[in-house]
């Protein structure tokens, strides 16, 4: 039996959400202990550019990328119409993002050139491969509605070597990584818009026979001028911030971008079923991108009492991680064979998430700096303490042969099993 003839190499998303998990419980975790002095063993083993860079290099393109890459090698063939990518490519592309893990804080023991382009290769060689699997059946399907996921992770790419190339040559690598943020949040607002057009809708038509006050025309609709505003601006934000730094030009840009977040909230806003936990977790995710921009963008214009970092930590711990918490939990189970997960633990987890978050842009308020090693202890407890209870939680779903007894990724098939109503 090869390894990749495991059930958890059936789909594309079963290792990688596995691997979101186990990332936020092992690196946040490590950070913490290295960035509050309680690792002084690890002092001679810093990566390139120190522990903060390796931090915020993981939380994209390790936590960040695992879930990307678990809902695209999934979504893309659904979307398309193409087969599912085969068992072993999925094997293969598990271990490039072990790898590629393994080989950026590795390179803090090897000459500074060649542990650098060893990390480079690792984390390259997966976007690449990552691609390979994506870019035909996007690009083969007529209408090409699904390419932007292509052309957005091409981008993310692009962002992590020139990471890598500031690295080498000393220059501000994190700048890059800043401007990853941006595509991160454009990834999730592209990824949120599909599913919340299943997820709300089927929302909708459930509350239809008890809510007769909902016209017949009544729907979620994720309309593509908001969308495509919210996009622009975002990515203009990151574009701003590279070329002309953190200034009040920049400022204004944020808030712009917060504006437009703001304003795509207007299409989720349709009455009941937005109060169900699969749409108001996907809501607050959208939220939260909102705020992230809005406090950065106040700090920049030196309106806000807290760090630009505050603002930054909403977007990535706040609107990455409930939106991928969310999004695992729906794509996790309806393509593992099963219905969703309707018991208690997963709004627990989802309000620890967004707890984490809030708490963390306390530890960034400037009256509350003498207090900021207490409060990222909190925040990360929080946050990762929501992770693990998911891994606890979907390792039986994710690891095990599907209950039907089939073999793809499709949605449950169970013979005179519906799928069950409700918040």
């Amino acid at each position: 039996m090869k390894l990749w003839d495991h059930p958890l190499f059936q789909c594309g998303f079963r290792p990688f959400f596995v691997l979101v998990a186990v990332s936020a419980c092992v690196f946040l975790p490590l950070w913490l202990l290295v960035y509050l002095g309680a690792a002084s063993g690890l002092a001679g083993m810093e990566p390139p550019g120190g522990w903060l860079l390796w931090h915020a290099h993981e939380l994209i393109y390790g936590f960040g990328m695992a879930a990307v890459a678990g809902f695209l090698l999934t979504a893309v063939p659904e979307f398309t119409g193409s087969p599912a990518v085969a068992r072993c490519h999925v094997f293969a592309l598990a271990l490039l993002w072990m790898a590629a893990r393994l080989a950026y804080p590795a390179a803090g023991w090897l000459p500074a050139g060649v542990g650098i382009a060893l990390a480079a290769l690792c984390n390259l060689a997966l976007f690449a491969a990552l691609l390979r699997q994506l870019i035909p059946p996007v690009w083969r399907d007529p209408d090409r509605k699904h390419v932007s996921f292509a052309w957005f992770s091409g981008a993310l790419m692009l962002l992590q070597a020139a990471f890598f190339l500031s690295l080498w040559l000393g220059l501000d690598a994190m700048a890059w990584l800043r401007a990853a943020v941006g595509i991160m949040m454009v990834l999730i607002v592209l990824a949120g818009s599909r599913v919340s057009m299943s997820v709300v809708n089927r929302q909708v038509e459930a509350a239809r026979p008890g809510a007769p006050e909902l016209d017949e025309e009544v729907g979620y609709l994720a309309r593509p001028p908001r969308r495509y505003l919210a996009i622009f601006m975002i990515s203009l934000c990151s574009l701003v911030e590279l070329v002309h730094g953190q200034d009040s030009v920049t400022g204004w840009v944020a808030l712009a971008a917060s504006a437009a977040m703001l304003n795509l909230l207007n299409d989720w806003h349709i009455g009941k079923p937005l109060f169900t936990r699969w749409a108001l977790m996907l809501y607050a995710s959208y939220w939260l991108v909102a705020l992230g921009y809005a406090a950065m963008g106040l700090s920049w214009l030196g309106l806000a009492g807290v760090l630009p970092s505050a603002g930054r930590h909403l977007l990535m711990a706040g609107a990455m991680a409930v939106s991928i918490f969310t999004i695992m939990n729906i794509a996790g189970r309806i393509h593992a064979g099963r219905w969703l997960d309707y018991r208690p633990w997963v709004p627990v987890a989802a309000s620890l998430l967004v707890l984490a978050a809030l708490v963390r842009l306390l530890a960034g308020a400037h009256g509350l700096l003498h207090l900021m090693p207490q409060l990222l202890w909190l925040s990360g407890g929080l946050w990762t303490g929501a992770f693990l209870i998911y891994l606890l939680h979907a390792w039986p779903v994710l690891a095990r042969p599907r209950p039907d007894g089939l073999e793809g990724c499709q949605e449950p098939v169970v013979e005179g099993e519906e799928p069950r109503k409700g918040c």
